[in-house]
């Protein structure tokens, strides 16, 4: 195969990768506490026919400043998700919460394993539980009276309520977060929900303004980070880089065609 033709189609793929990303950021663009993914690259194997360093020739001591290193292309290398915190949307919704700084609010799956989000826009089932809006309990239970009248929430995540009859608030609990040394390396795994691994490091769970967590602001949620200014922008390179490489392609066919019609 000519050399152009396969190093012009792993930039085909490559774009094709970097466009699919932006998209998926600018699907996410109103998700609450969504982050924005950024595609990342890296550079194929060399060829290399002349060694930087080595002698000119073999007579010589002269050596060679710059070797001839052909590159065979590029490749995707992943997506990382940047954790910049988003703008605050105020709600007024009692149960509505937002991380102001670092941490995850918890929640248990089904089968009773741990996730982590930053969407805060959160509920109560039939049992008075606080849930996620996908119905996830959260972590550590918080139950909310049925008769309830009002909800606080305090900056240092503890939780109380108005009752009839009770003029001072029945404190019902503690919301906790966690925090990750690379939060990068959690595992997406949809609903705004994230997952432990050996990349992310273990949670160090603690209170909300405890060391490096942060606080909680009741009556708001997190936007997403995404900047749709800069991803039309990216989409815009992604689509001129596409084209580019598709010439070059265009021009390899051009120069193999007219080397078989002069053969």
């Amino acid at each position: 195969m000519n050399r152009t033709l396969y190093v012009a189609k792993t930039g085909l793929e490559a774009q094709d990768f970097r466009l699919a990303a932006i998209s998926n950021n600018l699907a996410n663009a109103n998700t609450y506490g969504y982050k924005t993914g950024r595609a990342e690259f890296a550079d194929l194997m060399y060829q290399n026919v002349r060694q930087p360093g080595a002698q000119a020739t073999q007579n010589e001591e002269n050596t060679l400043p710059s070797g001839l290193q052909l590159g065979t292309g590029v490749r995707a290398i992943g997506v990382q998700k940047i954790h910049t915190e988003g703008n605050a949307i105020i709600t007024d919704n009692e149960l509505d919460l937002m991380i102001e700084g670092k941490g995850f609010f918890q929640a248990l799956d089904q089968d009773g394993n741990l996730m982590y989000t930053r969407d805060g826009s959160f509920e109560v089932n039939q049992n008075g539980d606080l849930v996620t809006s996908s119905g996830y309990l959260v972590e550590p239970n918080i139950n909310i009276p049925l008769n309830s009248t009002e909800v606080f929430i305090t900056a240092d995540g503890i939780v109380s309520a108005k009752e009839p009859g009770n003029p001072q608030p029945v404190q019902l609990g503690q919301l906790e977060l966690a925090t990750f040394i690379n939060p990068s390396g959690l595992e997406s795994i949809g609903k705004n929900f994230y997952l432990e691994t050996l990349a992310s490091g273990p949670p160090n769970v603690k209170n909300p303004e405890v060391e490096e967590a942060g606080s909680i602001l009741q009556g708001a949620l997190e936007s997403s980070n995404v900047n749709t200014v800069e991803e039309l922008v990216g989409m815009i390179e992604a689509q001129r880089t596409y084209e580019m490489n598709s010439k070059a392609i265009s021009a390899a066919d051009g120069m193999m065609q007219y080397l078989n019609n002069n053969v």
